[in-house]
């Protein structure tokens, strides 16, 4: 803020005279201040007009080379020479430091008092302080505008851009892109991602500045009661004025209430999606479809079950809506209970199927289970799927899982593993504690007799023993457990305890 100094030795009445470095008039001056003290700079901030009558840079060269390096050390602007009194020209050692340093000089006659260049610098500085308000005002109505309208938050992100020359993406709170502009603003949210999840640990709003790829970029949460709704970031080379500040905090005030007003018609679109699942659920397809007013995927359908917590889910929720507009596809989500898993139903044959799978990515904290495709008509069957599906994910540590991956993985990675071996390792203690004290091979015995499903010569022979030596050891073994090795259960029993122990591959 404040006139270059080219401005200043054009302004008529002044007289100003460029001496040294006049390729640096481009520099602009905040303020002016008149010093005669040899070291002036403990009271400058930068950015001044120093004026002076040549008292402080004395009559010495290396005085003067040493005054010209402490302001430039300090950040100031330039130098004003009072000449005429008592100095009738800018000393030569003077000009020769200041060009050396780069430091603008200008001669201030006798004529032009120094109140005149502190006025007509002030007057500059309140004259754009002034435009600078007003083009806020003029911003800050024209977003206010955007936001009544019907795409208010594109609308907003795209007149904020235009109003501060930088570009600009809104993101809903799991980090998927809502809009941006220019569009290629897309192309910058990678450099974000760190900050986004650091922003994201936060009570909302905040907000954080840092640069990226050449940019000074501002990154704001947007929500209200401390609930992260989602993220404003702008961007440019240069960094923000605080006017520009101000215009960016009313488009992220219209974001917020335009998020909040969005989630309060949510819940009650919510309540509705509610009862159109209820009705199919129960077999009224005809009323759940009337109900559901065209916005049920076409079928055949796939049923997701997706748990979390609340917040998490939330997330998803708009994860799930940001993608489906951008896939150009319905979604339908609702959770059938306060506390129940969200039940989403995409088409089986559209573009968010897949995704599904991927949005324990997008949002940290999340389980997804998938039924096989289905009608509307065998939603009941296919919402137990997708709980069967969940309730297999959870136990296993699987982030997301098929219903038809559940058989094709086999029955032990469905098993928790802690209580499996805790199982395994009770009902074959007697075994192993016979093995241990170095009377035999019970369990070997007993695993190669069960992989060749109780035939005595061939399990004998995997092992390298007499049939006669193999039945009595499978005696002992039966004994030891007080275990019916005829039975089937009983069997299935010990080769699933003698797998889960890692003791159970075939000879």
């Amino acid at each position: 803020m404040g006139p270059t100094l080219a401005t200043l030795v054009d302004t008529p009445g002044l007289d100003l005279r460029v001496c040294a470095a006049a390729g640096a008039l481009r520099r602009r001056v905040h303020w002016v201040h008149v010093s005669e003290l040899a070291d002036p700079t403990p009271f400058l901030e930068g950015g001044e007009l120093l004026l002076t009558t040549g008292i402080g840079p004395g009559d010495d060269p290396a005085g003067q080379a040493e005054y010209v390096r402490r302001l430039c050390a300090a950040g100031v602007s330039a130098l004003g020479y009072g000449t005429g009194l008592p100095a009738p020209v800018v000393p030569a050692g003077l000009l020769a430091a200041a060009e050396e340093h780069g430091l603008p000089v200008v001669e201030v006659p006798k004529r032009t008092p120094f109140i005149a260049i502190s006025k007509a610098v002030a007057r500059a500085v309140a004259s754009e302080e002034f435009a600078a308000v007003t083009a806020a005002y003029r911003a800050q109505q024209s977003l206010t505008a955007a936001a009544l309208r019907p795409d208010a938050p594109a609308a907003v992100v795209h007149r904020l851009a235009a109003a501060l020359r930088v570009w600009a993406v809104l993101l809903d709170a799991a980090g998927g892109v809502r809009c941006a502009e220019p569009r290629d603003g897309v192309d910058r949210v990678g450099g974000l991602r760190a900050e986004i999840a650091r922003l994201r640990g936060h009570r909302a709003p905040a907000s954080a500045s840092f640069a990226v790829a050449g940019d000074e970029v501002v990154l704001q949460s947007l929500g209200a009661e401390g609930r992260v709704r989602g993220f404003l970031a702008v961007g440019r080379p240069d960094r923000l004025s605080p006017t520009d500040r101000h215009v960016l905090n009313t488009a992220v005030s219209l974001l917020t209430v335009a998020a909040e007003r969005s989630r309060a018609l949510d819940a009650a679109h919510r309540e509705l999606r509610r009862g159109v699942l209820r009705l199919a659920l129960a077999g009224e397809v005809a009323a759940a479809r009337a109900t559901a007013a065209g916005e049920l995927p076409a079928e055949p359908l796939v049923v997701a079950h997706v748990a979390g917590t609340r917040e998490a889910l939330a997330d998803a929720a708009d994860a799930l809506d940001t993608h489906a507009a951008r896939a150009g596809e319905p979604v339908f989500h609702a959770p059938l209970d306060a506390d129940a898993p969200l039940v989403v139903l995409v088409a089986a044959e559209g573009a968010l199927r897949p995704w599904l799978a991927e949005l324990p990515e997008q949002v940290r904290g999340l389980r997804v289970g998938c039924a096989e495709p289905a009608a509307l008509t065998e939603l009941a069957r296919a919402h137990r799927q997708a709980g069967q599906a969940l309730a297999a994910a959870h136990r296993c540590g699987r982030a997301a899982l098929g219903f038809a991956e559940i058989a094709a993985g086999g029955v032990l990675p469905l098993v928790d593993e802690t209580a499996g071996r805790a199982f395994a390792a009770a009902l074959l203690d007697p075994l192993l504690r016979h093995d241990g004290s170095g009377r035999g091979e019970l369990v070997d015995s007993l695993r190669a007799w069960l992989a060749h499903h109780g035939q005595w010569d061939p399990a004998a022979a995997a092992l390298g023993v007499h049939r006669h030596t193999l039945r009595n050891r499978i005696t002992r073994a039966a004994a030891l457990l007080d275990r019916d090795l005829g039975s089937a259960d009983v069997r299935a029993e010990l080769w699933f305890a003698l797998r889960l122990l890692g003791a159970g591959e075939p000879p």
